[in-house]
Formats: C-alpha cells, sequence, structure tokens
C-alpha cells in the first residue's frame, strides 16, 4: 500500500493555468490560483487577445516589484510618464486571501485608490521585495490584523517578499520559473518615475 500512495504522490499533476512572459530580459512562467477566479479569468482573457503583447514593465523599483500592463505604454515616448492607463476598463473586485501572500514572485493586481480596493483590469506586477525578520512581520500583523503561519513567516524570512501589501492588494499567481529574470528587469537602470531608461517588453501566450 505504501509503494501506491508513493506512485500517486509523484504523479500528482499541477492542473493550474500557466501563461509564458517573453520579455527582453528573459522568459517568466507564472501559474495563475484557482482561488482567485474573478482575476484568473480576466487575465487570461486579455492573455488570449493579445492585449498584454508590446506592452512594457514601465515600473521597477529593486527590493519591491516590477509593474507592467498599461495600454499606453505600447506606443509612448521615452520620457512619457505612465502608469495611467487602462482606467476606463471595468476594475475586478478584490479577492483577499489569508493563504495567499506577497513572497517573492507573486503575481498581483495593481489598482488605484478607490474605496473598494477593485483592482485594475489590466496593470499588474510580480514582487521582488526582500527578506523580512520575525519583528517586521509582527508588526505587518498588526497592520493587517491577522497572524501569518509558521510556512508563511518561513518564506518572508528565506525567500523575502512586500508584506506590507498584504489583504491590501490581491494576489492571483506566482512565478514558477524565471525568479532571476524579476531579478534582472528589477535592477535596470531607470529613469525619474521609475521608468526603465531602455524599454522591456513582453508578450504573453498560454502554456499549453
Amino acid at each position: 500500500k505504501s509503494k501506491t500512495k508513493t506512485v500517486a504522490v509523484k504523479n500528482v499533476i499541477d492542473k493550474s493555468t500557466k501563461i509564458k512572459i517573453v520579455t527582453d530580459s528573459g522568459t517568466i512562467i507564472v501559474k495563475l490560483y484557482d482561488s482567485t477566479p474573478l482575476h484568473r479569468d480576466n487575465f487570461v482573457k486579455l492573455v488570449k487577445e493579445g492585449f498584454y503583447d508590446s506592452l512594457m514593465f514601465h515600473r521597477i523599483i529593486q527590493g519591491f516589484m516590477i509593474q507592467g500592463g498599461d495600454p499606453a505604454s505600447k506606443n509612448a515616448a521615452p520620457e512619457a510618464m505612465l502608469g495611467g492607463g487602462g482606467g476606463d476598463m471595468t476594475r475586478i473586485p478584490a479577492e483577499f486571501r489569508k493563504s495567499l501572500i506577497h513572497k517573492k514572485g507573486a503575481l498581483a493586481a495593481a489598482r488605484d485608490g478607490n474605496a473598494e480596493k477593485a483592482s485594475s483590469a489590466c496593470q499588474f506586477y510580480i514582487v521582488q521585495g526582500k527578506e523580512l525578520s520575525d519583528g517586521e512581520l509582527d508588526m505587518m500583523e498588526q497592520r493587517i490584523g491577522s497572524k501569518y503561519s509558521l510556512e508563511q513567516r518561513n518564506i518572508y524570512k528565506k525567500i523575502g517578499g512586500t508584506a506590507m501589501l498584504d489583504q491590501n492588494y490581491t494576489v492571483f499567481g506566482e512565478v514558477i520559473i524565471g525568479l532571476e529574470v524579476v531579478d534582472k528587469i528589477a535592477s535596470a537602470a531607470k529613469a525619474p518615475g521609475d521608468r526603465p531608461i531602455g524599454d522591456i517588453r513582453m508578450k504573453m501566450e498560454l502554456v499549453k
């Protein structure tokens, strides 16, 4: 019986939806969470439509995150300030889950300052973050009003992330291949306003 169980565990297939993000700096593959279906389905729809193709990572902050998905970035002039595009699209209702944290590699939805904390329909970011101490995590717990599991604490202490965004922005996926590409993009030279000096464009497709 034990042998059967071992074989069963090895044959478990991750059936989650996966997206390939090809950038000028390398390829990132993310998987989308089924526990955030509104964000998953919206992202898949945009990818299938080719919405993200030729858009830029328009905002990068080393030790924090890389952000993209502004439709205005497709044909933006080099000096243009980006980040305001997509506001005419219908926002996605927040899908906060205590089990989903802003660990390094987390895929999350950007948003404006709306009271419902609803997400942008198209702009997203991938967390780079930094390693956190127990003391910092204690402060975050007080801020968000809930406790981290031991596993979540260990992730933040060993892998890093941006815990200050938890329960405030919707996490809906994570990087499974290409964290080094996130680091490379985050470290690129940038202009005032956090836009990379050299355009970092993307193209997305569903992983079959």
